[in-house]
Order: structure tokens, then C-alpha cells, then sequence
């Protein structure tokens, strides 16, 4: 009976890894069947080079392509010591009950729906940007990055402490005999040791920043240029996805999210390719 179970079970994890590659592949071969008028054209190039000026002609991605990643980038900067720190206080340095509770309150913020965030943004945290650089309406790239970081914080927070609770045991009573203090444990072992599971947690990070719409779309601006300041408006790969799809089929503006979409598979596709390398190499576990 248990040999049948186990060949069933495996039969059916089979079957799920066949469904994600063929839907992988589905939603690839989709993208590029699409993007090939582009391709074809001799357009793919340049619309990666170009600005967004439907009047001129020109459907570039170049704009959100910078945007995606000036907004991507600043979040995961702040978001990242945020969450080294939380990560830190629940796994090492709380004492009784503290830790569990804030585990719990990290945990609670990953049901918390992203368009919360992003209204109370407009009505908190847009009012005060827009004072502090005394311009613009406050819907820029630092209140996005902000918001951003905030919606991957949990993110970081959960990958980074189950790397932290990862350590063996022997290692922190063997470091504690010798004296070392929590702060020391944490530096000189917990880290190291746990580099893996942090970037993994990082790359992951990476991934949702980049892929979230609602956000961009709401607090970000949408202003189709290249950002040069944070008090700047801006417009990301999603949210430009989410604002042409509503348009002419046959127009070159609808033709240009095929181009968008596959720019953000071939990121998705790098970030688990760098997972799958953090794998194979590396430390061992423990020795």
C-alpha cells in the first residue's frame, strides 16, 4: 500500500513539473510569436533604444525599461537592511516572546492587499514627498520605490529568517562556549553561513518588485520619460503593459506590450537561473 501511495505521489509531482514546463514554454512561445512582426520589422532593436512618442512614430520601451529598474533597484535598497535587521531581531537577538510576534505581524503584512498600500500612500505618503521636494504632485520614483519596499519587505523577512534558523545548533553552542555574544554569532556565523538563503531572498525580492503593477501604476506617476531625479515621475514595463492593453489590437502601441512581456520573462527566467546556480555551488550545508 505504501509503495503504491509513494509511486502515485510521485506520478503526480510528474505531472505537475510537465504542466509548469509546458506552460513556461506556452507563455514564451506566445511572446515571441507575437513580438515577431517586431523582430522582422527590424524594430525589436530599436524600440529598445528609443523613447515612447506614438505622434513621432516611435513606441520605445526604453523609458519603462529604466524606470522598472531605477524603482526595482531603490526598493530592494531600502527594503534589504529593513529586512536584514527584522530578520535578525525574530531569529537572534529578541528575547522571550518578541521574536514570535513579530514573525506573526511580518506574516500578516503578505495578505495585506497591494492596493491597500497604495492608497494609503496617495493620501499619506504622496502629500509629504511632494512637500519635501516643494514640486511635482509627490506621485514620483521615490514614493513608488517606498511603497515598493515596503510590499517586499515580508518577502525578505521570511526568506531571510528561515536562512538564519538554518544554522546548526552545534555551531552557536560551540561559538557561545567561547564566549561569543548574539551580535558576534550573528556577524562572524549566522550570516555566512546563511549567504544562500539571503541572496536567494534577495533575487526573489528582485523578481517581485519588478513584476508588481498596481503600485507602479498608482503612486509612480506614469510619466513616459527616463527618471534623472527621484522627485521624478516614471512609468514601469506592468504598468505600461496595464495601460496599452486596452487599445487597437493592430496598432503598433498593442504590438509593443508583446515586446514589454517578453523583456520580463527573460528577467524572471534570469532570477530562477541565478536560484538554480546558488544551488550547485556554494558551502556546504554543514561539515
Amino acid at each position: 500500500m505504501n509503495n503504491f501511495l509513494e509511486k502515485c505521489a510521485e506520478k503526480g509531482f510528474l505531472v505537475s513539473i510537465l504542466i509548469s514546463v509546458f506552460l513556461s514554454l506556452g507563455i514564451l512561445s506566445f511572446l515571441v510569436f507575437f513580438s515577431l512582426p517586431l523582430i522582422r520589422g527590424g524594430h525589436f532593436l530599436r524600440m529598445m533604444k528609443s523613447g515612447w512618442d506614438p505622434y513621432g512614430g516611435n513606441f520605445g520601451v526604453l523609458p519603462m525599461m529604466v524606470g522598472t529598474g531605477v524603482i526595482a533597484s531603490l526598493a530592494l535598497f531600502i527594503a534589504a537592511p529593513i529586512g536584514l535587521g527584522c530578520s535578525a531581531l525574530i531569529s537572534v537577538l529578541a528575547k522571550g516572546n518578541v521574536g514570535g510576534f513579530i514573525r506573526k505581524a511580518v506574516e500578516f503584512m503578505t495578505g495585506i492587499p497591494t492596493v491597500v498600500y497604495g492608497f494609503v500612500a496617495i493620501f499619506l505618503l504622496v502629500p509629504l514627498i511632494r512637500e519635501i521636494f516643494n514640486k511635482g504632485t509627490g506621485m514620483c520614483v521615490l514614493s513608488a520605490s517606498i511603497v515598493l519596499a515596503v510590499l517586499i519587505l515580508p518577502t525578505i523577512v521570511m526568506f531571510l529568517t528561515d536562512a538564519f534558523n538554518s544554522v546548526p545548533g552545534h555551531y552557536l553552542d560551540a561559538s557561545a562556549a567561547l564566549g561569543a555574544t548574539p551580535v558576534q554569532q550573528l556577524i562572524f556565523i549566522i550570516i555566512p553561513f546563511s549567504w544562500r538563503g539571503i541572496v536567494s531572498g534577495l533575487v526573489l525580492s528582485a523578481g517581485r518588485a519588478v513584476g508588481d503593477t498596481l503600485i507602479s501604476l498608482m503612486i509612480a506617476g506614469n510619466a513616459l520619460q527616463i527618471p534623472r531625479e527621484l522627485s521624478d515621475a516614471s512609468r514601469t514595463l506592468t504598468a505600461h503593459i496595464a495601460l496599452i492593453i486596452a487599445g487597437d489590437c493592430e496598432s503598433p502601441e498593442f504590438k509593443s506590450i508583446f515586446l514589454c512581456g517578453l523583456i520580463l520573462f527573460v528577467f524572471t527566467a534570469c532570477m530562477v537561473l541565478i536560484l538554480r546556480l546558488l544551488g550547485s555551488f556554494g558551502i556546504p550545508e554543514d561539515r
